[in-house]
């Protein structure tokens, strides 16, 4: 069933001593999500819904545009696509005969990707209509993500200072003083982590410096009243030097820009 009323993600995290929070998004808040993660990742255009960027070597595809690799590729970042139809597959989300968690892209080459899109091939409009219509789905995806991210980052960490000192953190930009869920917070930890992954993944470093959710969080001022704006300016640094230790030949400081007017909308 395509339409969801409603989606809960559950915060379940190992140990007595963290906390468990369940959050029950209407129908209208994942749509919400949606558009505003689409907005974010694809400026709401239907032409970027299955996209290949410059300088990269894998399509981007749905709302997240969630990385996914042609067979046989490898790379230093986690392919999440696959992961979206897993997770569709355990719903029953109803797919093209040809798609499943484990098909790989369709095209080897960006020059084939684009003239599959060029000339609206079947396989091609097969993916978009689909993209098009599950779009509460990659949303409810998203915050199933959300829900792991923090005991996957806690299990990293070793020291117990920093252990509870991240937990408070993701607990300070997920939550009101009162200790009720602040929906624009959830909304800041759901894309970042959809944006720039958890910050678990060793391979997903640049000159052995991360700049996931686990670093940024890390990384926040603890002076700065407002939480919001303490995640989005640290995850602006972190993003700085990511594009400072990043290859050259990726030429990542055209990103910058981009980047950092998404993550104005955290708090702004």
């Amino acid at each position: 069933m395509r339409t969801i009323l409603y989606f809960i993600l559950v915060l379940s995290l190992v140990q007595s001593t963290l906390f468990a929070t369940e959050i029950k998004l209407t129908e209208k808040q994942a749509n919400y999500i949606a558009q505003k993660v689409w907005q974010n990742e694809g400026a709401g255009l239907d032409k970027y819904l299955v996209h290949w960027n410059e300088g990269e070597a894998f399509a981007s595809v749905g709302i997240g545009h969630f990385i996914w690799f042609s067979k046989g590729h490898t790379e230093r970042f986690r392919e999440v696509f696959p992961m979206v139809l897993s997770f569709m597959e355990e719903r029953g989300v109803e797919m093209p005969d040809w798609l499943d968690s484990k098909t790989p892209l369709p095209w080897d080459t960006k020059e084939a990707f684009y003239e599959a899109k060029r000339s609206q091939s079947q396989t091609y409009v097969e993916l978009f209509t689909f993209l098009k219509h599950t779009m509460p789905e990659q949303a409810a995806f998203m915050a199933h993500r959300l829900s792991e991210a923090l005991p996957q980052m806690l299990e990293t960490i070793e020291n117990p200072e920093k252990k509870e000192r991240i937990k408070e953190r993701f607990n300070e930009v997920m939550h009101n003083e009162d200790g009720s869920v602040n929906e624009r917070g959830l909304y800041v930890l759901l894309d970042y982590t959809n944006f720039k992954g958890e910050g678990t993944l060793k391979s997903e470093r640049y000159k052995g410096e991360g700049w996931g959710l686990l670093q940024v969080l890390e990384h926040m001022d603890p002076d700065e009243p407002n939480r919001l704006k303490a995640f989005a300016e640290s995850a602006k640094a972190m993003l700085s030097r990511r594009i400072k230790n990043s290859p050259p030949a990726r030429g990542e400081e055209r990103w910058r820009k981009g980047w950092n007017v998404r993550l104005d909308t955290y708090w702004k």
